[in-house]
């Protein structure tokens, strides 16, 4: 036996006997030839002391240690005493008031000097990323991981109890247009044909309403081609949940239940429940985005009425032509450098603004080349509408509405951060509910209409009868929900289609013609026809869940093994080359080539 206790358990009772305990040199500090070693498992740490008088080969062994060394110790567990009349309790540990004074001292591996120090926080992501065995070593990444694990076991513990079964679906799918790029694997088998990996098991879940499990989960891996950033990766993990003969209130208690379960194991926190709702479009008029952050404030306000009419002739022009003028009031940001309002500016043009339009509030006036256009009235609107203050900063939106809600929503959150709007907000929850998305959105560019969530989600009963009139299909909303917290939508789901005739229709409005519908599709078109009953469900994406939890801002920070913002697994060095005969044997041949260097 490798150990009696772990790092984290010896207390006071334990006195007087006899331990051993393994585990890592977590520091080493020599006080007058006294060695003081802590080591360190995945529990905790331990003091331990090294007297040559209590056994000499292990004082001396103890010399040559280093940290991260891996050894065995094995000693008398002890009160730590009193030196100088002062105790030497160490409040910052568990075990602060024992420590084990070593007989014996095995080594059972020597540790390198390590390529950085595990105390201390690395702004260098790749090298971590490298050496990520290591990085997963400091308590912080410890503790991210178990939080995981109690978080998915709250998970399970709760779905289990509501009569949900974890159904495992394949891993190797079929190639099917629902949204990202997928991963494609070839067949060795069938020559020239390929798998691909699911991005979600939507269909499959589906399928098993059919098959009459009635509540499906799965803590499902799942896998998109598309751009990394913080809060996504190419292969990641969620909570796929489906249901029959269910309505969407009855998936808002199942999931709020769920999530007050996982903050009560993760952070010991009561959520309360049920969560407000919030209506798509009103999400969008008031805060630019489908998952709102309400804890900075910043709504945003409509002034189209007050300057239809308005000598400033970018206002009334724009609202002349259907566009709208919008504003939020930055409450004590007139402070703003020029620096920042530059990245306000850029930001307003990314999302396709043709500039950014502001009033200063300082020193009594209003200090903008705008203001000097507008009238005692529209003035007024503005103070009244926007509380206008000193020290205040009012960003507007002029264009049409899409572009003014992407505007103003990426300017309230830029805002928040210039303005340490979050600070002392970190242990705030602010659960919602945002619904009746719209179920289709027009891609002007494309000429062509897509589902705004994904092709299986039902309409809404009274707005049925508008799938027969193109002209209304922008009308159309959408049974479909997402569950949001603090601005990062944690999952969303709908009410399916379970008709076959209507699931038809509906691939017939997203252009998928009769044929097309067959090759694809035939599986579950199929399937529907032979009594598919009414059937719903919801997908929360754990790693996020995860990292909101932990109060990190990066996913990659709750992963074992994140591929880092280029998708690359820094340690194992992949995506990487594979021998040409592996290629030949899969009937598969790259056209990339390596651009020829520059000489010179």
């Amino acid at each position: 036996m490798y150990r009696t206790h772990h790092c984290n358990e010896l207390r006071k009772s334990d006195a007087g006997n006899t331990a051993t305990l393994v585990g890592w040199v977590n520091t080493k500090r020599d006080q007058g030839g006294v060695i003081f070693i802590d080591i360190r498992d995945r529990e905790g740490v331990t003091q331990c002391v090294f007297r040559p008088e209590e056994s000499a080969d292990a004082a001396e062994m103890s010399h040559k240690l280093r940290g991260e060394d891996v050894v065995q110790i094995t000693g008398k567990v002890e009160v730590r005493p009193e030196v100088d009349g002062q105790s030497t309790f160490n409040e910052s540990i568990e075990t602060g008031e024992v420590e084990i004074v070593a007989t014996e001292l095995k080594v059972l591996n020597k540790a390198e000097v390590l390529p950085f120090q595990l105390d201390k926080e690395l702004s260098n992501e790749d090298l971590r990323m490298q050496h990520r065995y290591l990085d997963l070593r400091r308590p912080r990444m410890t503790r991210n991981l178990r939080t995981r694990h109690a978080i998915t076991k709250a998970i399970r513990d709760s779905l289990d109890a509501s009569g949900f079964i974890e159904v495992e679906t394949p891993i190797l799918s079929k190639s099917t247009p629902e949204g990202a790029r997928d991963f494609l694997v070839p067949s060795r088998l069938s020559p020239g044909k390929f798998y691909a990996l699911p991005q979600a098991p939507q269909q499959y879940k589906q399928l098993l309403m059919v098959a009459g499990m009635e509540r499906y989960f799965q803590i499902a891996r799942c896998f998109r081609d598309e751009d990394l950033r913080a809060d996504r990766q190419p292969e990641f993990t969620q909570v796929d949940i489906e249901a029959s003969f269910v309505t969407a209130e009855e998936i808002y208690e199942l999931v709020e239940g769920i999530l007050a379960s996982v903050f009560k194991a993760a952070r010991g926190v009561e959520v309360p429940t049920p969560f407000p709702r919030l209506d798509y479009m009103d999400a969008m008029d008031k805060y630019g985005s489908d998952k709102p952050e309400r804890r900075i404030g910043m709504e945003i306000v409509d002034f189209s009425e007050d300057f239809a009419s308005s000598k400033f002739k970018v206002f009334s022009g724009t609202v002349a032509k259907g566009g709208v003028v919008r504003a939020i009031n930055a409450k004590g940001f007139a402070k703003v450098t020029t620096g920042q309002i530059k990245r306000l500016e850029e930001l307003a043009k990314e999302a396709g603004a043709g500039g950014l339009a502001y009033i200063k509030v300082e020193d009594g006036e209003w200090k903008s080349p705008i203001v000097k256009f507008f009238s005692d009235e529209e003035k007024a609107a503005l103070t009244e509408k926007l509380a206008l203050e000193e020290g205040d900063l009012v960003l507007f939106g002029c264009d049409q509405k899409k572009v003014v809600w992407d505007v103003l929503g990426r300017l309230r959150l830029e805002v928040a951060e210039m303005n340490n709007l979050y600070e002392g907000k970190e242990d705030e929850l602010d659960f919602l509910w945002v619904v009746d998305f719209p179920l289709l959105d027009h891609d002007e560019e494309e000429g062509k209409w897509n589902a705004v969530h994904h092709p299986f989600t039902r309409p809404k009963a009274e707005d049925l009868d508008k799938l027969d009139d193109e002209s209304k299909w922008g009308d159309i909303r959408a049974e479909a929900y997402d569950v949001v917290l603090n601005g990062t939508e944690l999952g969303g789901g709908s009410i399916r289609i379970h008709e076959g005739d209507l699931q038809a229709k509906m691939f017939n409005v997203l252009g998928v013609n009769d044929e097309e519908q067959a090759e694809m599709f035939g599986h579950i078109l199929s399937a529907f026809s032979y009594g598919a009953p009414p059937h719903g469900g919801l997908a929360l994406g754990l790693d996020r869940l995860v990292m909101l939890a932990c109060k990190e801002d990066s996913i990659r920070e709750v992963i074992a093994f994140p591929k880092n913002n280029r998708g690359v697994d820094m340690m194992s060095a992949s995506p990487a080359e594979v021998d040409f005969k592996q290629l030949r044997e899969l009937y598969v041949k790259s056209t990339f080539e390596d651009k020829p260097k520059q000489q010179g």
